[in-house]
């Protein structure tokens, strides 16, 4: 069993930046798919980007691109969500979700582990 913990959410103005922390426990989950996923007041949860285990390729949603990264740190157990030039729209509870063997990374009901979420809201 995977449990899954985010950090670093909070309250920044537009055009500032935040890191997020999905930090996991339980197991190590260097070959799982790691991805980030984001949920707006009364929108669906939405696929914000992903980093694949082994090589740690990463793919992103085109709304973030060139503005959010995903690292992650093997030796911790962590993986993370730089996020820079921060826009209103940007703003949701972020969460973390993990799993094996997915191939449609960009689909909520892939993923067997979700941390709880951390709140990001960003002022204009």
């Amino acid at each position: 069993q995977v449990q899954l913990a985010e950090s670093g959410g909070g309250l920044v103005q537009a055009g500032g930046s935040l890191r997020l922390s999905c930090v996991a426990s339980g197991r190590t989950i260097t070959s799982y798919t790691k991805s980030w996923f984001r949920q707006a007041p009364g929108k669906e949860r939405e696929f914000v980007g992903t980093i694949l285990g082994g090589g740690g390729v990463t793919y992103y949603t085109d709304s973030v691109k060139g503005r959010f990264t995903i690292s992650r740190n093997n030796a911790q157990n962590t993986v993370y969500l730089q996020m820079n030039n921060l826009k209103p729209e940007d703003t949701a509870v972020y969460y973390c979700a993990a799993g094996m063997g997915i191939s449609r990374v960009r689909v909520v009901d892939a993923y067997e582990y979700w941390g709880q979420g951390t709140q990001v809201t960003v002022s204009s």
